[in-house]
């Protein structure tokens, strides 16, 4: 992955509140991630997902009818400290978005990672 192929794929608002929001919240599914953007659109969701799925910037896994995806622990370690570096200083980007994300409700339950 080239810094340039990184960043284009996360210079679109979806796709860059998307990833902050798995690497605050560890992961996530498309109705969560419809919530927390106020995005009623489910396909202009999960074509953003794919993108950054493509680009292997993500990884998912299923559990029952949910698919959740998650920041792919395999990207490099320059990728995974920018991310890690953009959440740290910019919560205030994402703010309304957590709070819709936490005042959700009925989110789907997820197991332990251990058990899958």
């Amino acid at each position: 992955m080239t810094p340039t192929d990184f960043f284009k794929h996360l210079a679109d608002d979806i796709r860059l509140k998307s990833i902050l929001l798995m690497a605050q919240e560890g992961e996530l599914c498309v109705c969560e991630l419809m919530t927390a953007l106020a995005e009623p659109s489910q396909p202009k969701i999960s074509r953003h997902l794919a993108v950054l799925k493509n680009a292997n910037l993500l990884v998912t896994r299923k559990h029952k009818q949910w698919v959740f995806y998650t920041i792919n622990p395999n990207i490099p370690t320059w990728a995974s400290e920018v991310i890690s570096l953009t959440l740290g200083k910019n919560q205030a980007f994402i703010h309304d978005n957590l709070q819709a994300l936490e005042n959700m409700g009925d989110r789907p339950t997820r197991i332990a990672s251990c058990c899958v």
